[in-house]
């Protein structure tokens, strides 16, 4: 089975924040073994963690790299956990580009589903696509942004003024019974 880590930018594990740096692959060679852990392997507290490609999506960020474990590390649903790990190889696919296109294809997914979908949002994902190809510039791109934050606030005044007023129609109601009911 393959493995797979994702990193930050500088290098770091994202929630241990350990500097693999010098653990990372060179040329077409696998890095250095990462040193083996000691004591029992507690999942999120010791050992080296890595996930399969079946929940990727979990775990997003900016480096991505298969790696190999020494012995077959212990499961826990959306990760794996072992005593000793290393770097096999970047994915060079996934960069900064295939990580935006990625968070376009997943907002426009999330805008299929609303009835009205605010024409703000989807120049938001238009602009976004175009700057991950390199056709849009930062400037459009900060526009857009705006807008589409702009849209979100106007959705979220307009939810609970609409929650507002429900609460105000149930309470009405309410009382009315009430005193009817007498």
């Amino acid at each position: 089975m393959k493995y797979y880590k994702f990193m930050t930018d500088e290098s770091r594990g994202a929630y241990s924040g350990f500097d693999f740096s010098e653990y990372l692959p060179k040329g077409d060679h696998p890095g250095a073994w990462l040193p083996e852990v000691e004591g029992k392997l507690v999942q999120c507290k010791n050992g080296y963690h890595a996930c399969g490609a079946e929940h990727l999506v979990e775990w997003i960020n900016a480096q991505l790299y298969e790696v190999e474990y020494r012995d077959q590390p212990d499961s826990y649903g959306d990760k794996v956990n072992g005593r000793q790990l290393r770097f096999v190889r970047k994915v060079e696919t996934w960069n900064d580009r295939s990580a935006r296109l990625f968070a376009v294809w997943c907002a426009r997914e999330a805008l299929s589903l609303i009835d009205e979908t605010d024409p703000r949002c989807l120049t938001a994902c238009d602009v976004a696509e175009r700057y991950a190809n390199g056709d849009a510039t930062e400037e459009e791109l900060a526009a857009a942004r705006a807008a589409a934050r702009a849209a979100a606030r106007d959705a979220a005044w307009d939810a609970a003024w609409d929650a507002a007023r429900a609460a105000a129609r149930d309470a009405q109601s309410e009382y009315l019974y009430a005193v009817i009911s007498k």
